[in-house]
C-alpha cells in the first residue's frame, strides 16, 4: 500500500493551491484505489475552503461568471475555447440563452465557481 499524503481542514491559500493541484493530478483515479479516496476526500475539503472562504455576492450566474471574468481578465472568447462555441458563449451572456449543463460544468471549473453558484433561475431576454 502506498503512502498518500495526510489532509486536514484546509486553513490558507497556498494550502487550497496544493490541494487542487493534488486533485487535478488524481482527478481520475480509479475507484477503489486509494488514490481515489483521497480524491474523494479533497473534494469535500476544497468545497468546504471554497464555502467557509469565498463570500459569493449575491447575483444572477450570468453576473457571477462576468465577475470572475473580469477577476481572472478572461474575454468571451477564452469561455468560448473552453464550451467550443462563440455564438452559444455570446447568446448566453447576453441572456438570450439559458446556460446548458454542460457550459456550467466546464465554466465552474474554468472560473473556480461552484456549480450552486451557476445553477439558480434568471431571466432571459425575450
Amino acid at each position: 500500500m502506498s503512502k498518500t499524503a495526510q489532509w486536514f481542514l484546509i486553513e490558507t491559500e497556498q494550502e487550497y493551491n496544493d490541494a487542487v493541484a493534488k486533485y487535478e493530478e488524481i482527478k481520475y483515479a480509479s475507484p477503489g484505489t486509494e488514490a481515489h479516496k483521497e480524491k474523494l476526500l479533497l473534494v469535500h475539503l476544497i468545497e468546504n475552503y471554497e464555502s467557509n472562504l469565498w463570500d459569493l455576492p449575491q447575483v444572477d450566474p450570468i453576473e457571477m461568471i462576468k465577475i470572475r471574468m473580469d477577476d481572472f481578465g478572461y474575454k468571451a472568447a477564452d469561455l468560448a475555447t473552453i464550451y467550443g462555441d462563440k455564438g452559444t458563449v455570446s447568446k448566453v451572456l447576453h441572456y438570450k440563452q439559458a446556460l446548458s449543463l454542460n457550459m456550467i460544468r466546464k465554466f465552474s471549473e474554468l472560473l473556480r465557481l461552484p456549480v450552486s453558484a451557476l445553477i439558480k433561475e434568471y431571466k432571459i431576454a425575450e
